[in-house]
């Protein structure tokens, strides 16, 4: 099992890092967005959508983005 860490840049849109790490353990969809980045579509414990960004840095994966699901992400 890889490491998992939270970058502040992830917390800019005020998440929780609770919220953050439930959407990104319970995915409903994923993006592979280039270059090591992959966006997951996820759900915090009320059911709000939202997007969380990680890179894959070999041994660690790397939470930078996360906020509440933009409309291009729930089409």
């Amino acid at each position: 099992m890889s490491l998992l860490f939270i970058a502040q840049s992830a917390l800019k849109h005020g998440m929780s890092e609770e919220e953050i790490l439930h959407a990104y353990h319970h995915p409903i969809r994923a993006w592979d967005l280039g270059d090591g980045f992959t966006m997951v579509l996820g759900p915090n414990h009320a059911g709000i959508l939202f997007e969380v960004g990680y890179v894959d840095g070999g041994e660690a994966f790397v939470i930078v983005h996360a906020m509440r699901a933009r409309e291009k992400f729930l089409r």
